[in-house]
Parts: C-alpha cells; sequence; structure tokens
C-alpha cells in the first residue's frame, strides 16, 4: 500500500516486487488506490525468513514532484518470524523522503 502523503493521495501505478533471500516472488503494480490488486504473500505462501520489498518509485516522483529527482528505488528489509502473522508492510512517500511501519 503507498500513499503519497505530500499530495494526500493513494500512488497508484508504482512497481512493487516482493524477495525472500534474494529470489523474486511477486511483483505487482499499484492501483487507483495505492494498493495491489491482490497480497503479494499469503496464507501457506508465508514462511519464516528475510524479505525485501522494493518499490520502483522513480517513475511516479519524477512524474508527480516536478523537480529534480531525490529518491529512486525504496527497499524495505524485513524479517518474517511467524508465518501465521499478518505482515501489511505500507510506504508513506513524498518527494524527498519516505517511512513505513508494519501494519495491521
Amino acid at each position: 500500500h503507498v500513499l503519497d502523503i505530500s499530495r494526500g493521495k493513494p500512488a497508484p501505478g508504482i512497481p512493487v516486487e516482493l524477495y525472500r533471500e534474494s529470489k523474486l516472488i511477486h511483483s505487482a503494480v499499484t492501483n487507483a488506490d495505492g494498493r495491489t490488486n491482490e497480497p503479494l504473500l499469503s496464507g501457506a505462501e508465508i514462511a519464516t525468513g528475510h524479505y525485501e520489498l522494493v518499490f520502483r518509485t522513480a517513475d511516479y516522483l519524477r512524474a508527480s514532484a516536478g523537480e529534480p529527482l531525490f529518491l529512486d528505488d525504496i527497499i524495505i528489509r524485513f524479517h518474517v518470524a511467524d508465518s501465521h502473522g499478518n505482515y501489511h508492510v505500507p510506504l508513506l512517500l513524498a518527494p524527498h523522503g519516505y517511512s513505513t511501519y508494519r501494519g495491521s
């Protein structure tokens, strides 16, 4: 889920890739609501281990910021300790910074 906090809107059209142990396991593009149409990982697919989400934000930021690009790809590395847990990892995006957290 990607929200453009500088515009107060969801961020559509951002490619997102999910890796586990450096292997690409799923990719998607955010929709008009800033979300992927389906979870990148769910149910039995969730395994303990190290993951990496790559948000390919450069094109979106270049088109919406109207100024020189500061951020390119945003990479979030996290660990899944509970394969039965919920791991919602939203990205709060702005032209010069970002934030993330483990949502519910």
